[in-house]
């Protein structure tokens, strides 16, 4: 039998699960916490629950949801200790997913972010759309 797939996915990707359930980002989250292994870092948590406090997203969901999705989100991925920083994106922001992918050995990213998808593949792992990553 084969070990579950090993995926990070981008706090945009899990922003556009929660808004839109059924769009193609939230399939490729459903896939990749039923199918695989989550892999997240304190800093992507924390991430993820700055985005999803703006009050940009009241109109769509309540504070409540929001933070029963982060609830979620952080039981049922691996947190990875960053061990090794990574300097590599041209945007430094999104470093933090290439340490959670290189620190927790990482399979695939999943991502809608340019600066992230110039960079595929990195070290040998797959950076996809959510798109990509459903067709795979």
């Amino acid at each position: 039998m084969r070990d579950p797939e090993r995926i990070v996915v981008d706090t945009n990707v899990f922003v556009s699960r929660l808004l839109r359930f059924d769009s193609v980002p939230g399939r490729a989250v459903k896939r990749a916490i039923h199918d695989a292994v989550l892999l997240v870092s304190q800093a992507t948590l924390t991430e993820l629950a700055d985005v999803l406090a703006q009050a940009k997203f009241d109109r769509y969901v309540t504070i409540e949801q929001r933070l029963q999705f982060i609830r979620l989100v952080a039981h049922t991925a691996e947190v990875v200790p960053i061990i090794h920083p990574i300097r590599e994106c041209r945007d430094p922001k999104d470093d933090k997913f290439l340490e959670v992918a290189l620190n927790g050995r990482a399979d695939a990213i999943i991502t809608g972010d340019a600066d992230l998808l110039a960079l595929h593949p990195w070290r040998e792992v797959p950076i996809l759309t959510p798109a990509n990553y459903l067709s795979n």
